[in-house]
C-alpha cells in the first residue's frame, strides 16, 4: 500500500520516511533542548560512513554520491546518544570544491565532530573545515580518529590534540569494526551537555532555508536549521527577501508531525498558499518582528588568517547564502562589506569570508551593523543606451519576477514554469535585467556574471572545465549546468572541445 505523500514530508535526506521506518530514538529529547551536530572534515577520511554507523541512516542517498563515492549535497540524520538525547545531526561535503556547501550546513550547527583518517591525518581540507568553524564560532565539539583498524591512530590523534584545546575530546574509532562508536558517543554527549541550547534565546523565530521541494496532498516544504525562536503550525511568518508572508500549515521534525519545532532542530516547514517557485534556497523564513535585514551593505568585525587588501573582491558566507562583496577597510577589524546580492542578516550573526581566486577561507567574524546602508545593484543608475529613449520604470509585477530569477540564481526557471509571469519577461530582458538561457529559460544577469566567474576560475587554474565539473562547483543537476555552459559557448567565453570540455577563448583567458 502506497504511503500517503502528505503523511510525512520526508525532508531529510537519508531519513525515516525514505527508510520506511521510525527514527531511532525519535520523541526521546524528554526534557534535554535541541541541538545541531555537523560533521567536519578531508574528503575520504570516512564522515558519511561514521554517520551511517552511529545512526544507521546513509545520508548519501543521490546516485550520484554513490557512484562517486562522495558527499555533493547536505545530508540529516538524527543521532541518539546513550543517554536519550537525540540530536540533529548536518553531514557535509569533505571536497574542497564543495566548500561553500560545507559552510551552508556548518552554520546553524551547535557543535561539532571533525573526522581525521587514522591513514592520512590532518589534511588541508580539515584545517579550512577547523577555520570555519572557528569563524562561525563553533567551539565545542569531538574530534573522531577513524579508520583504525587501518593504521596506529596515535599520529593523528597527536597531531589533532595540537589543533584544539583540552576540552575538545579525541577518540579512536572504526566504522568497519564498530570499534570506539560507543565510546564517541558518550563523548558527544558530554559535549553536548556542555554546549548552550538556543531555546533559551528569547529572540523570534529566524529559519535560512537550505532545500524547497513540494509533496503532493501537502505543497511547498522549506528545510532549514531554526537559528532562533520557535516556529508552530498556524504561524505567519516572513519569507524574505521579498515581502509576501506565508501560513504555516505544518511542522515536522525528523519526519514526526509536532506542534511547534524549537531553535537549535532541523525543521520541515509546509508553507500554506507559497508556490514552489516563489521561494529558493538561501531565503529566510522570520517572525513578523524578528530584527533581520535585507541587506547590501554589513558592518563585521573580522579576525583573519590572510591579508586582506581594502576593497578587495571577496565571497562572503552567511546562512545557507553566499555572494561576492567589496571589502572595505574601516580600521583595525572593522570593514564593511558591499555585497552583490542580498543578505538576510541580523546584528550578531556569524559571516566565512573566503578569497576568490585562488579559493580559500580568510577568516570570519561577527556582523555589528546588518543594516549599513547601501542600495541594491537595480536602484543604481544606469546609462541610457546611445540613440535610444529612455526605457519606462518596471513596474511592481516586472520587479517581483526579476526578485525571483535572482532569487532562483544558477538553475534558471522555464518559461512553461513562470506562468503567466512570462509575460513581463520582455520587459526585464529590455532594461538588461534578464539573460535568455537556452531556449526556454531565463536568468538574471547576476547569476550569469557569478557562473561566468566559477568557469574562469577553475579554467584558468586547469586548462579546461567540464560539465561534471561546472555541476559539481555549482551544487545543481546536468540540465542546468548544460544549459550555462552552451549559453557561454554563445557568448564566446567558451569554446567546447572535441571531448565535451571547455577552454577559455582569447579575452577570457587573458582577463586575470
Amino acid at each position: 500500500m502506497r504511503r500517503r505523500p502528505s503523511a510525512r514530508y520526508g525532508h531529510e535526506r537519508g531519513g525515516a520516511a525514505e527508510r520506511g521506518g521510525r527514527p531511532r530514538g525519535a520523541g526521546m529529547n524528554g526534557a534535554h533542548s535541541p541541538l545541531t551536530v555537523g560533521t567536519a572534515g578531508h574528503i575520504d577520511h570516512g564522515k558519511t560512513a561514521l554517520v551511517r554507523a552511529l545512526t544507521g541512516v546513509d545520508t548519501d542517498r543521490l546516485a550520484e554520491e554513490k557512484a562517486r563515492g562522495i558527499t555533493i549535497v547536505l545530508g540529516f540524520a538524527p543521532l541518539a546518544l546513550p543517554g536519550g538525547r537525540v540530536l540533529s545531526l548536518v553531514d557535509v561535503p569533505g571536497h574542497e570544491r564543495l566548500l561553500r556547501v560545507m559552510v551552508s550546513g556548518a552554520t546553524g550547527i551547535d557543535l561539532f565532530l571533525l573526522v581525521i583518517a587514522a591513514d592520512d591525518g590532518v589534511m588541508p581540507q580539515t584545517r579550512e573545515h577547523i577555520r570555519v568553524l572557528e569563524a562561525l564560532d563553533v567551539r565545542r565539539g569531538v574530534v573522531a580518529v577513524t579508520k583504525s583498524d587501518l593504521a596506529d591512530p596515535r599520529p593523528a590523534l597527536a597531531a589533532a590534540a595540537e589543533l584544539f584545546p583540552d576540552d575538545v575530546e579525541l577518540v579512536a574509532c572504526s566504522a568497519r569494526t564498530g570499534a570506539g562508536l560507543t565510546e564517541l558517543a558518550a563523548a558527544l554527549e558530554r559535549a553536548a551537555a556542555r554546549t548552550p541550547s538556543r531555546p533559551a534565546d528569547p529572540r523570534p523565530a529566524v529559519l535560512h532555508v537550505d532545500r524547497v521541494f513540494t509533496i503532493r496532498g501537502a505543497g511547498t516544504v522549506v528545510t532549514g536549521t531554526l537559528w532562533s525562536g520557535v516556529i508552530r503550525r498556524g504561524d505567519r511568518l516572513r519569507l524574505l527577501p521579498g515581502t509576501s508572508s506565508a501560513r504555516v500549515r505544518g511542522v515536522q521534525v525528523h519526519d514526526r508531525a509536532v506542534d511547534q519545532a524549537a531553535a537549535g532542530q532541523r525543521v520541515a516547514v509546509n508553507l500554506a498558499g507559497v508556490e514552489r517557485r516563489a521561494v529558493a534556497r538561501g531565503d529566510v523564513l522570520a517572525a513578523p518582528e524578528a530584527p533581520v535585514h535585507v541587506t547590501y551593505r554589513l558592518e563585521v568585525e573580522l579576525v583573519l588568517h590572510e591579508r586582506v587588501s581594502d576593497r578587495e573582491r571577496v565571497q562572503l558566507h552567511h546562512g545557507t547564502r553566499a555572494t561576492p562583496a567589496r571589502a572595505v577597510h574601516l580600521g583595525a577589524e572593522l570593514w564593511q562589506l558591499r555585497t552583490e546580492r542580498p543578505l538576510i542578516a541580523a546584528d550578531g550573526d556569524h559571516v566565512v569570508v573566503r578569497r576568490i581566486g585562488p579559493p580559500n577561507t580568510l577568516g570570519g567574524g561577527v556582523i555589528v551593523k546588518a543594516a549599513a546602508g547601501g542600495k541594491p545593484p537595480e536602484e543604481e543608475p544606469r546609462p541610457v543606451p546611445a540613440a535610444t529613449v529612455a526605457l519606462p520604470p518596471l513596474d511592481a509585477a516586472a520587479l517581483a519576477l526579476e526578485h525571483r530569477l535572482r532569487a532562483a540564481g544558477h538553475e534558471p526557471p522555464s518559461e512553461a514554469e513562470l506562468g503567466e509571469e512570462a509575460d513581463l519577461l520582455p520587459a526585464l530582458h529590455a532594461a538588461g535585467r534578464a539573460v535568455r538561457i537556452g531556449r526556454s529559460m531565463h536568468a538574471h544577469p547576476d547569476a550569469i556574471a557569478g557562473v561566468r566567474e566559477v568557469v574562469e576560475r577553475v579554467a584558468r587554474a586547469e586548462g579546461t572545465i567540464t560539465l561534471a565539473r561546472l555541476r559539481d562547483e555549482l551544487g545543481t543537476s546536468r540540465k542546468y549546468a548544460q544549459a550555462l555552459l552552451e549559453h557561454l559557448d554563445g557568448a564566446r567565453v567558451t569554446r567546447r572541445l572535441a571531448d565535451d570540455s571547455r577552454v577559455l577563448r582569447g579575452s577570457a583567458r587573458r582577463d586575470r
